[in-house]
């Protein structure tokens, strides 16, 4: 079953009515927009709401849709919600409208913040509501999406005597205020009035009682709105509520001018940031390095900026401000080519990782700043296309690990004809296009590219660009079932290029295809070997992405010759590594093999799960046991043996059971269940 939402949401106030009145919309229509002006509390409501969902009964995915600046990336960010990484060469849409009419549970999909892009939201809406009868849709956004069936809850602000000044309070209170007495609560329930019920409004109000009273409080609210104006750049304002902008700006210039400064500085962000990305993006002469620390947590004492997990985010209604003040300020442009420098030394520092202890890490930094490394590889091409095309080569693998397939044939084409290329960067973004294409099952595109880098690393006499372009062409080789040839040309360029046999991510890229090529030469004895030799050299680097594949060999090696305690002590290994990026390709090869390995040891209820475990991902990956023509007679004689020991009703309800289950927890009771005899 589908569910990636937490159920912790903080502390909620109130707002029972609307609850209820969501709970009776969605049961009786398939797409409910929650419509409110910025800060209303429309994204708090719907989070409150789907965390309270009956995880057994409905699944329930969160699609953030606020870092999005365009469109583009609208489909591949609702997929990456709802557990579906594509390797398919199907449209986009049509693979999420295919994985989200499979699911055997109903499924509400919340899109959160919709406004921005509209018409696109009300295309996607309209389009999976049509194709999968179990879906339904929470939306939510400043105005109605227009689709056709869809009904409209209008969130009001909360009441003030009740609902909001509980709010108010209850902030106030998290910043040091003793709102105790008869004279505070009478100030607290007319600033409640003053700001109209707003919730962002009030909460921005209540931080600034942990330098302030609430007699300066309110008398500073009622000089703003005595004033009818903020001293905010004229004919930037946009139409929100006029209590909120008052507030926005209030609390603005109660800041100290260089939280001001900072506040404008990280509307550049489009996803969560952490201190250090601050200090390198925003720190300058005019704002130091330890300046930052202090003034990243005054501002998130004065609400401007919420924690998210060991960093911040700035709220959409906020970062719009600040980023109206950066563009009055005049930094638009110097800021957004400092923000793309870091994000490409992210991306520099993640591949000079790759080989060592610090690739998990550097796989998680890549997954962290994903919108932010999608935002510089923008502004780059518009700004400096040669290292558009750097950055582009240096993300191309990770993404293609990461499952963001479509993305990243998407942004390599993109970048192939840009102006000014250094010739081998060029080359590696075209290698990793051509690695892209072919886990879509693009064969034809990827040997095409393959030849094209060949031919230029030939030129260039750049042995590594040579050895990652026999990698891809080994790569296609084994997914088309021709593991002699895959061995030839891998084996070719590993000996024409000499060093280390470590020494680069390329050679040792080489060295796995052809150990997955003896494997399917049925050549064992050197299969086993070369595996052992590369698995023991990734371990002693601290490397685990070879290595897994190196584990998954060796278990479909022990599983043919019938040694199948050693074969699920090698899967187990290899999942435990690959469950830490979230490679569905990995995993479902990983889950195969050890439902095998599990019916051929005779727990036959357990391998049953991994079967049924292992067809959820590669359904998820939109090419079912695609590639791995050595494990075919496995998988057949696998669910044999499965139906054999438990029977077929048994198999049947183990199947159903998985497939209402969160993937994440049941890999996790997959593996539990093994650890005995995997350690």
């Amino acid at each position: 079953m589908l569910r990636n939402i937490s159920d912790d949401v903080g502390r909620f106030v109130g707002r029972t009515a609307e609850l209820e009145q969501l709970e009776a919309a969605l049961g009786e229509h398939r797409l409910v927009t929650l419509t409110g002006s910025g800060g209303v509390g429309k994204s708090r409501l719907a989070l409150r709401f789907a965390s309270r969902r009956d995880r057994g009964l409905v699944g329930v995915c969160w699609a953030d849709l606020w870092p999005l600046q365009d469109d583009e990336l609208l489909v591949a960010t609702v997929s990456d919600a709802v557990g579906l990484s594509d390797h398919s060469r199907r449209m986009p849409l049509e693979a999420l409208c295919e994985w989200l009419s499979a699911q055997q549970v109903p499924v509400l999909l919340v899109l959160d913040s919709c406004e921005h892009m509209a018409d696109a939201c009300r295309h996607l809406a309209a389009e999976l509501l049509t194709a999968c009868p179990g879906l339904t849709i929470l939306a939510t956004s400043r105005a109605p999406l227009g689709v056709h069936g869809e009904h409209l809850l209008s969130l009001d602000p909360m009441p003030c005597a009740t609902d909001a000044l509980e709010l108010f309070i209850g902030h106030a209170t998290a910043a040091g205020a003793d709102l105790t007495s008869k004279r505070h609560q009478d100030g607290a329930l007319e600033i409640c009035h003053r700001l109209e019920g707003m919730p962002l409004a009030l909460e921005l109000a209540a931080a600034q009682l942990s330098h302030h009273d609430i007699d300066f409080v309110a008398q500073q609210l009622r000089a703003h709105a005595l004033a009818g104006e903020l001293r905010v750049p004229a004919m930037r304002q946009p139409p929100w509520h006029r209590s909120l902008w008052t507030t926005v700006g209030w609390s603005h210039e109660l800041c100290t001018p260089s939280e001001r400064l900072l506040w404008a500085r990280l509307s550049v962000f489009r996803g969560p940031f952490g201190e250090d990305t601050v200090r390198a993006v925003c720190a300058d002469d005019r704002l130091s390095a330890s300046q930052v620390t202090s003034t990243l947590g005054s501002l998130a004492q004065k609400s401007v900026l919420t924690k998210q997990g060991t960093g911040y985010r700035m709220l959409d209604t906020l970062r719009d401000y600040g980023r109206m003040w950066l563009t009055e300020l005049g930094e638009e442009t110097v800021v957004a080519d400092r923000h793309a420098g870091h994000f490409l030394d992210v991306a520099r520092r993640a591949d000079a990782a790759w080989a060592g202890p610090g690739q998990a890490g550097a796989y998680q930094r890549v997954s962290y700043a994903h919108d932010d490394l999608r935002s510089a590889l923008d502004h780059l091409i518009a700004s400096s296309p040669a290292r558009a095309i750097e950055l582009a080569g240096l993300l191309g693998f990770f993404w293609a690990c990461c499952g963001h397939l479509h993305e990243a044939v998407s942004l390599l084409h993109r970048v192939q004809d840009l102006p000014r290329a250094d010739r081998r960067d060029l080359n590696r973004a075209r290698w990793a296009l051509g690695v892209n294409l072919l886990l879509q099952g693009d064969h034809i595109g990827a040997r095409r590219v393959a030849a094209d880098c060949h031919q230029a690393a030939t030129a260039d006499r750049d042995h590594e660009a040579l050895l990652r372009a026999a990698y891809l062409t080994g790569l296609e080789h084994l997914l088309s079932g021709r593991p002699l040839d895959a061995h030839a040309a891998a084996d070719q360029a590993l000996r024409e290029s000499g060093g280390d046999p470590f020494g680069t991510q390329a050679r040792v890229m080489c060295r796995l295809v052809r150990v997955f090529a003896n494997t399917g030469a049925a050549a064992l004895n050197s299969a086993w070997k070369e595996a052992e030799d590369l698995r023991r050299e990734c371990v002693d680097n601290g490397e685990f992405w070879t290595r897994s594949y190196t584990e998954y060999q060796l278990a479909v090696i022990a599983l043919l010759e019938e040694r199948p305690a050693a074969a699920a002590a090698y899967a187990h290994a290899m999942l435990s590594s690959k469950k830490q990026i979230g490679d569905n390709f990995g995993l479902a090869l990983g889950l195969d093999v050890l439902a095998a390995a599990l019916a051929a040891k005779g727990d036959g209820q357990l391998a049953a799960l991994a079967s049924a475990a292992s067809q959820i991902r590669w359904h998820s990956v939109g090419h079912p046991q695609r590639g791995t023509p050595e494990l075919a007679p496995v998988r057949d004689r696998c669910e044999r043996t499965i139906r054999t020991l438990i029977g077929d009703a048994a198999y049947a309800d183990a199947h159903a059971w998985v497939r209402r289950q969160e993937p994440s927890q049941i890999l996790a009771r997959i593996l539990a269940g093994t650890r005995n005899s995997t350690d």
